[in-house]
């Protein structure tokens, strides 16, 4: 059979990736969001509209991380401790990004650059080496 499932194609790699980088990201930046709107409405009691506003958006960014991540464990053949290590940090606040940073540096999100980009620029190398 010609359409096995094998290694999905460098776009999608590239895609994954830059998915799973900003969704990590987004998913810190929310929970930010909903620290400060937690401060003011329990420890300065003055409003509850930052837990009104950042506790759906930091639940919907949640879920897709979840989901980004299941997504990184297929593409990139991640193990089930690094997809376990990769779901467990989006509980504490800003470990996603710590996870992000340290998933990156050992090569578990593929390599930078494996889009379209690369494919173009391999193919106009070789008209430098002729001239």
């Amino acid at each position: 059979m010609t359409n096995s499932p094998a290694a999905p194609a460098p776009a999608s790699h590239a895609r994954t990736r830059t998915v799973f980088r900003v969704v990590a990201f987004a998913e810190a930046l929310s929970w930010a969001g909903l620290l400060i709107g937690m401060y003011f409405k329990w420890i300065a009691e003055t409003t509850e509209v930052g837990v009104k506003i950042f506790g759906p958006i930091h639940g919907g960014i949640f879920i897709a991380f979840v989901l980004s991540c299941f997504v990184a464990w297929r593409v990139f053949r991640w193990s089930l401790t690094t997809l376990a290590l990769a779901l467990l940090s989006s509980i504490p606040p800003f470990f996603t990004v710590v996870f992000e940073v340290l998933a990156d540096r050992r090569g578990l999100l593929g390599t930078p650059g494996t889009g379209d980009a690369d494919v173009q620029s391999a193919s106009a190398k070789p008209s430098r080496q002729d001239a």
